[in-house]
């Protein structure tokens, strides 16, 4: 409780209202992620592939610890992680190999890690929503090790229906009442190639390796949907009347996407930044 009332106090209303979302919808994001499938595999497995093997991982971000637990199956015995979220902090320390993980709520601006202390850190879909990512650059390049990767997960945008979800979407989020807004999170210089290398070369790291997955997410029309629902954080600031014209609209601009076996072609591209301590 005590860490918690700390934690708060430093927090931007972004991070807040990430808090809040997460800790209502614990198992949200894994949830998510174990929908699409990246050649057949998860989404956290092709996103280790570029992690390798190091002994030590630190997750910036790393919600209920399911990419966590994929790099402890991989054979890593030191892992850490840091999150908003208590709640799914509390989910993580449930999963196989992550017993004596150590994992703590907080901001990655201000890491309660050592210096020179992981092999690598990670960030899957998290820096890009994090405020001052120059501290937590910092801060990263302090805890790792010479030499250490930094791998690092970004939204590259959506295909098929998720494109066509965001189409008929940002009319409604554009018209949010206020009070009901959701906070603007994140640099945009940490979701593209160019910025990060602007961002990290300053901190000592090589310029940035850039690989791209490609996530299906197609599936039967509702199935589809719920998807797209979950994947945006701007659905929560919706009431139900806006939610249920959403859906209407979105069946409406995405019928004659349906292939005639009824499924709806649905991906979404993630990019994928390796780079490493100089």
């Amino acid at each position: 409780m005590t860490v918690r009332a700390t934690v708060t106090g430093m927090m931007t209303p972004a991070e807040e209202f990430l808090r809040d979302y997460h800790d209502r919808n614990p198992a949200a994001a894994s949830e998510l992620a174990d929908r699409g499938r990246v050649g057949g595999r998860s989404v956290y497995e092709a996103f280790a592939d570029h992690v390798g093997q190091p002994g030590s991982v630190l997750d910036l971000g790393c919600g209920d610890g399911a990419l966590l637990a994929v790099l402890a199956g991989r054979g890593t015995g030191k892992l850490a992680g840091i999150d908003l979220s208590a709640k799914q902090l509390d989910v993580a320390r449930g999963r196989a190999g992550l017993a004596d993980a150590d994992l703590r709520p907080g901001r990655a601006q201000e890491l309660p890690f050592e210096d020179d202390s992981y092999d690598a850190v990670v960030s899957h879909m998290a820096l890009m929503l994090m405020s001052d990512v120059e501290k937590v650059i910092a801060e990263t390049a302090r805890v790792l090790r010479p030499g250490g990767a930094f791998v690092i997960g970004v939204g590259g945008g959506g295909t098929d229906a998720l494109e066509v979800f965001l189409k008929v979407a940002r009319p409604l989020f554009a018209v949010v009442a206020e009070d009901r807004q959701i906070p603007t999170s994140g640099d945009p210089r940490s979701r593209t190639r160019e910025g990060l290398d602007a961002l990290l070369g300053p901190a000592g790291f090589a310029s940035v390796e850039w690989h791209q997955l490609l996530v299906d997410l197609s599936g039967p029309p509702d199935s589809v949907w719920q998807t797209c629902h979950d994947t945006y954080y701007q659905v929560d600031a919706l009431d139900e009347t806006q939610l249920m014209g959403l859906r209407t609209a979105f069946k409406v601009a995405s019928r004659s996407l349906v292939a005639p076996d009824g499924t709806l072609p649905a991906g979404a591209l993630i990019n994928v930044a390796t780079t490493r301590l100089t």
